[in-house]
């Protein structure tokens, strides 16, 4: 109770300084923009928020300061995501879609495994107007604006064995998301899935509760599953989207040329958190494979896994209104 209070007081203290800091701000005239994240200055998250603070420099040339709290300091995504939509304490963030899913049931859709064919067709697609129709959604229920697409972790599966085909593949107790729509899709493809909490994961594996889990290379790092499942399927089956969004009512109060700037720094920033995080993600595996820690397979029926993932995410997709997101994501070539 004593930490809590103490984490409480400390969180609490920071809004107050930001309120400060606006009061000061408004006194002097400056445009001050506020940026949060949960990680480092290094992660690929922070490295995008810096390339869009340096673009809108660019594209505004006018004075703006840009300041970017780290580190969990104003809490965690969906906490953001929150203030953004009220136009408090954080006017920019990368969220991801599930902590929009309150105010758009499509927005879950922009993460569903199986989404995209591979990371060509990611980039295509996110670099489109294919995902329009969840953004214009979330923009009209949340007032919070998706300026651009992040992301770019490819998720695989973490098994204490070899699986390389449909039939090594079939009966394999996996953890997953809770998520309903991820229980549905593994099972679809033959596998057993079961909802874990995270932190359980590497125990659940050791002492053969499960055979497997699923995650990307930081994931797989930062937890050291590679000690309980060292053979990596190179399932491919997500490619993570992390939208960068924007305070709708913050925005509306910008002078139109900021606006502009915005809106056009936000789509390039993004282009560069996906280009960052996917050289990131895959140096990390190769990197992991290198030094002993895991062993990666290749998949050799992926075609059939989309195969068998396609009806449900067609019954899903008509299930949250956004039949046509799919096909408009399908129809990218």
């Amino acid at each position: 109770m004593k930490r809590y209070i103490k984490h409480a007081i400390i969180f609490s203290l920071s809004i107050a300084t930001i309120a400060l800091l606006s009061s000061c701000s408004e006194r002097d005239n400056t445009i001050v923009l506020r940026g949060a994240s949960q990680f480092d200055e290094d992660h690929s998250f922070n490295q995008t928020l810096r390339k869009f603070e340096e673009l809108v420099h660019l594209y505004y040339g006018e004075p703006v300061r840009f300041e970017i709290y780290r580190n969990s300091e104003l809490g965690l995504e969906k906490d953001y995501f929150a203030y953004m939509n009220q136009g408090l304490s954080v006017d920019f963030a990368i969220v991801s879609p599930s902590h929009m899913s309150t105010f758009s049931k499509a927005a879950p859709l922009m993460d569903m495994p199986f989404l995209f064919r591979d990371k060509d067709h990611w980039d295509k697609v996110l670099d489109g107007d294919a995902l329009e129709p969840i953004a214009d959604e979330v923009y009209e229920k949340a007032d919070v604006k998706i300026i651009g697409y992040a992301g770019g972790g490819t998720r695989h599966l973490i098994v204490n064995k070899p699986v390389r085909n449909m039939a090594e593949l079939k009966g394999l107790d996996i953890r997953v998301m809770g998520a309903p729509i991820q229980t549905r899709i593994f099972q679809a493809i033959s596998a057993a899935p079961t909802v874990i909490a995270y932190n359980e994961i590497y125990n659940a594996i050791q002492t053969g509760v499960i055979e497997a889990a699923e995650n990307e290379a930081t994931g797989i790092e930062q937890m050291k599953f590679y000690e309980v499942g060292p053979e990596i399927a190179l399932t491919q089956h997500a490619i993570t989207v992390r939208p960068l969004c924007f305070s709708g009512k913050t925005l509306r109060r910008l002078p139109e040329n900021l606006q502009a700037a915005i809106l056009k720094a936000g789509k390039e920033a993004g282009a560069h958190g996906r280009e960052v995080e996917s050289k990131l993600d895959s140096e990390l595996l190769a990197q992991m494979e290198a030094d002993g820690k895991l062993r990666t397979h290749v998949f050799t029926e992926r075609d059939t896994l989309l195969a068998l993932a396609d009806p449900v995410k067609q019954a899903f997709a008509a299930e949250v209104g956004a039949s046509d997101v799919i096909n408009r994501v399908d129809s990218v070539k």
